[in-house]
């Protein structure tokens, strides 16, 4: 690990803590529930098609940044939404017990060559627990409600102010809406207009993303209002923590906590980030390459859409910066995270 690693700096940016960062982070897969707990052939076969990419693709980074390329790679599990979804049988949930699912999980990726430095979980991007010795404790940071109120939807030309803004409808888009839902005037038929996407090159490619919903559950004999974080809003929030631009009140959110201890009963009594390799190299990086199934591409196309809509903070943008160009090799951080972020889809054949 170079000096630059876990350096700090005195001067204005001080309020924001320093992060270790590899040059590159892999995300080896992300599996719904569904699919980890319905059998490992799956599992297996896309793993199997990501051990050479992880070769490659660390051969590339010792290329570029020299035998010292700091490589790591991590797992997201889906946990976030198995657990929130009513309809989930006693037995189902039983079978997604994380002493089985991490099992299966490990074993598979360990037997096809695919070394898991970092597990992540999908809850923990919308809060994250804090932990001692071992256990969690005091209040959890609501992540994903501390990011939602960083989002700067682009205004519409010519907007009505009939539709809800994005604090309200919990809807983002990258352009202007069609008019079919626009105030009309009594008794004239306007003519239709399609959507628009902002900056479009001669057509357009839409995207309204859904954020959030919300929903009712039963609390001690109550009925609650609560928000059902969507996957591509947590998704984004996952890239930027593999991205190192997330801080709370000027510190570290989500720091990868080492584990040896048997895995728990409920995936609550994991950390966000589980470090399950001693000897990995930052979980954030400069670049993050994500390596998914095809199906993934509409969330990964949302996530971007997403994350170019959230004011992100400069303190940490400028200390990235800066600690690129002090590597012995110099990286050049971007300002836009999405440049920073690459992906590598995988069909069925």
């Amino acid at each position: 690990m170079s000096s630059a690693t876990d350096y700090s700096e005195a001067g204005e940016r001080n309020r924001v803590a320093g992060q270790p960062l590899s040059h590159l982070s892999i995300e080896v897969g992300h599996f719904y529930m569904d699919e980890l707990v319905n059998g490992v052939d799956r599992i297996r076969a896309q793993l199997r098609k990501v051990a050479p990419i992880v070769d490659t693709q660390i051969a590339a980074a010792e290329a570029e940044f020299g035998p010292g390329a700091r490589v790591s790679t991590c797992f997201l599990v889906d946990d976030y939404f198995w657990s929130r979804t009513p309809a989930r049988s006693r037995d189902a949930r039983r079978t997604a017990d994380p002493r089985h699912v991490l099992e299966k999980l490990l074993t598979a990726a360990e037997e096809c060559g695919v070394r898991i430095d970092y597990l992540a979980r999908e809850a923990g991007c919308a809060e994250v627990p804090s932990f001692r010795d071992g256990e969690p404790v005091g209040e959890p940071v609501r992540l994903a409600e501390m990011m939602s109120a960083r989002i700067v939807a682009e205004p519409e030309r010519d907007s009505t102010g009939r539709r809800p803004p994005t604090v309200e409808s919990g809807w983002l888009c990258n352009g202007r809406r069609s008019s079919e839902y626009d105030a009309g005037q009594a008794m004239r038929i306007a003519r239709y207009r399609p959507p628009e996407e902002f900056g479009a090159r001669n057509h357009s490619i839409f995207l309204d993303v859904q954020l959030w919903s919300r929903q009712l559950e039963e609390v001690a004999g109550r009925r609650e209002e609560h928000i059902l974080w969507s996957c591509p809003f947590l998704a984004s929030i996952w890239q930027l923590l593999r991205l190192g631009m997330i801080r709370d009140e000027g510190a570290m959110v989500a720091a990868p906590v080492p584990w040896d201890d048997p895995w728990p009963e409920e995936w609550s009594r994991l950390p966000a980030v589980v470090q399950l390799n001693p000897q990995a190299k930052p979980f954030a990086a400069y670049r993050a390459l994500s390596v998914l199934p095809y199906s993934y591409l509409g969330i990964e196309h949302a996530v971007r859409v997403i994350l170019d809509h959230l004011q992100l903070d400069d303190d940490v943008q400028a200390k990235l910066a800066e600690r690129g160009a002090g590597e012995r090799i110099p990286v050049e951080v971007p300002r836009q995270a999405t440049r920073r972020l690459n992906h590598i889809f995988l069909g069925d054949v």
